[in-house]
């Protein structure tokens, strides 16, 4: 009897197992649904040891591998040396090995002594349930090619010849292909050459060899679009015997047809600059992932499986800064209802999943945003997923709302009013660049200013002071021979603040304004260079800055929705309110019919509930709508028989 009741529960729990596993995409389809994990960017930024990196991993094994979180994925700069005067875009303090391949810097990573690379790490990581991932640059190092390494030839063994010739890290650097935000650090190789090509089959074989799963490939796409590089990579990929996920980074400037060329040959693509914790950077992301939907590329065919739209990374909880030297030390700057959005938009977009917060203080309230059972089932298995864009507002305003209201408009009109120093990032071939020159105050004070037309009334001319450097210390005078010739430009009222302007930029908030004057610091994203042509270039970027204040909007509101169908039925609708005051969204079930795949649905018979607050809501007179909080968002569910 005990023996038929033990084969009975196992049987019972084989079922349960076997229904659990049948959500879970197998390894004969890259990417079957968009990939999920956790970066170390926005909390190490590139600070990350060994020993953080593998308390985090098991935090993940633990608390989040069960709601589909898989990749534990290394960002970058693992090979730096965290040394006194190493930076973003220093030079010189990297670990190469002598094929002039980046390996990790056993200072961090202790466990990469004796040539085994991440093998150790990638083992422990699969050992927890987990997949392992690493970020990698472009082509090859500066310090490769100025120590002139040889390359590799891994089909023959030794150093690549070809026509009697001994092949090194000169002859396949293209200096001109330099990494835009980090000049000093990478450029492209010439995949014409056989060499080129070696060299980069060199580094995914030792790759696989180290046990890597995933691959976040930066600075070859976007404004930085190296399509020859992506496309070869991607054939070694093929050939491997080991599946890796391939994944581009970063992806400022990305249109839906520049993502078309590569959508093919990856499985996941950044679509917007770096999202960190701000609510512009958020809002800015609504009109991309519209026109990727519309565009059909969720989902597309991709490497050896299907490909995403990645709109970066979660920077969620517990967090650093970009370009920082030192691990996470800061909240999240997001408001819950602004996390809600991030997460809510990500899940109906169908982007990757990737959480950059330190897992180690992972608290409730981030915990219940990124595990939430509703949005990653969206996420992973809705269908038809599209903005949706019949719905209507009113102002829903309490009298506490109505004074936040007024001082959010104040200080707009204050901003319209006194702001005059309002730019705008563009290619420096544009004619729209030019127009930058010095400007001698006196023998202590020099700006460089802008020369505005005469047609926009009631402005003065734009310009900045350069920023004069204190008494040297050691490190001013380390980054002073980086970036001669460059300047810190300042805001003529705030002479503690440097106008910053990384790349971040998206294709719906080019404009940058006196948000982007940040402490100053000898960083790249704050450094500039006016040429004699009379354009003003940006380190980090290769952008230029333009006079952006005839175009310049600096309200970012509006009502957005979108909509996707389940893989059991059910309508999922997501409500938006960009607006800096409490918005009631409205839309008809009439109009809703016209994107679902059923038209001929019984409303009367839905019930909807809304995820955030778990309230039932009644549709009436065919009506769904709700008060929705600042930058806040509804997720409803509806089923219908």
């Amino acid at each position: 009897m005990e023996f038929f009741l033990v084969v009975s529960i196992c049987f019972f729990l084989g079922l349960i197992f076997h229904s659990v596993q049948s959500d879970i995409p197998t390894n004969e389809e890259h990417a079957s649904i968009p990939p999920r994990g956790w970066n170390t960017y926005d909390s190490f930024c590139w600070t990350v040891s060994e020993e953080e990196f593998l308390q985090s991993a098991e935090i993940v094994s633990h608390r989040l591998k069960a709601q589909g979180y898989q990749y534990v994925v290394v960002d970058y700069l693992w090979y730096r040396q965290k040394v006194p005067g190493a930076y973003v875009d220093s030079l010189g303090f990297d670990v190469i090995d002598e094929w002039g391949r980046m390996i990790p810097d056993p200072g961090r990573w202790p466990s990469s002594k004796g040539g085994k690379g991440f093998s150790e790490i990638a083992n422990k990581v699969h050992s927890m349930g987990l997949k392992f991932g690493i970020h990698v640059m472009r082509g090859i190092s500066t310090q490769a090619v100025n120590a002139n390494t040889p390359i590799l030839d891994t089909t023959k063994g030794g150093a690549y010849e070809e026509s009697g010739q001994v092949w090194h890290a000169k002859d396949i650097g293209v200096k001109e292909r330099a990494c835009a935000w980090m000049t000093h650090g990478f450029m492209s190789v010439n995949t014409k050459l056989g060499a080129g090509r070696a060299f980069l089959r060199s580094l995914y074989e030792q790759y696989a060899e180290w046990g890597v799963d995933f691959v976040k490939h930066d600075c070859v796409f976007g404004d930085d679009l190296d399509i020859n590089e992506i496309t070869y990579v991607s054939e070694v990929l093929k050939e491997l015997n080991r599946p890796i996920l391939y994944s581009l980074s970063p992806g400022t400037s990305v249109t839906p047809a520049m993502a078309k060329d590569v959508s093919g040959l990856v499985n996941m693509y950044r679509i917007t600059g770096d999202d960190w914790d701000s609510w512009r950077d958020v809002a800015a992301h609504f009109d991309v992932t519209r026109d990727f939907s519309t565009a059909n590329m969720i989902g597309a065919k991709g490497l050896l499986g299907k490909s995403w739209p990645d709109l970066d990374m979660l920077p969620l909880g517990w967090l650093t800064d970009p370009g920082s030297n030192e691990g996470p030390h800061r909240h999240c700057n997001l408001n819950l209802d602004e996390q809600r959005t991030q997460m809510t938009l990500w899940s109906m977009a169908k982007s990757p999943l990737m959480f950059g917060g330190d897992v180690r203080k992972l608290d409730q309230a981030t915990y219940d945003i990124i595990t939430n059972p509703t949005l990653l089932e969206i996420n992973s298995f809705s269908s038809n997923n599209i903005e949706f864009p019949f719905i209507t507002s009113i102002k829903s305003l309490k009298s506490e709302d109505q004074v936040l209201a007024l001082k959010s408009w104040r200080c707009q009109r204050d901003l319209r009013k006194s702001d005059t120093t309002l730019l705008d990032l563009i290619g420096c071939t544009d004619s729209k660049a030019i127009g930058w020159s010095f400007k001698t105050l006196d023998q202590d004070m020099e700006q460089i200013c802008w020369r505005r037309s005469s047609g926009i009334k009631h402005q003065t001319s734009l310009c900045l002071r350069k920023r004069v450097p204190r008494l040297a210390s050691d490190e001013e005078t380390i980054y002073n021979k980086e970036y001669q010739g460059k300047h810190h430009l300042l805001a003529t009222d705030r002479m503690d603040f440097c106008l910053d302007a990384s790349p971040r930029k998206k294709l719906t908030s080019k404009e940058f304004n006196r948000d982007s004057f940040s402490p100053c610091r000898w960083d790249a994203n704050q450094m500039w260079e006016l040429n004699p042509n009379g354009t003003l270039v940006n380190s980090y970027s290769g952008l230029c800055a333009t006079d952006g204040s005839v175009k310049a909007n600096i309200n970012s509101g509006g009502i957005r929705s979108w909509v996707a169908t389940g893989r059991k039925g059910e309508i999922y609708i997501a409500f938006f309110n960009l607006n800096a005051q409490k918005m009631v969204i409205s839309t008809k079930t009439s109009d809703l019919a016209r994107v679902l795949p059923d038209r001929n649905l019984n409303w009367n018979s839905c019930k909807c509930i809304e995820v955030w607050s778990g309230k039932d809501i009644e549709i009436t007179q065919e009506t769904i709508s709700l008060a929705v909080e600042i930058h806040g968002t509804a997720l409803f569910v509806l089923n219908c028989s």
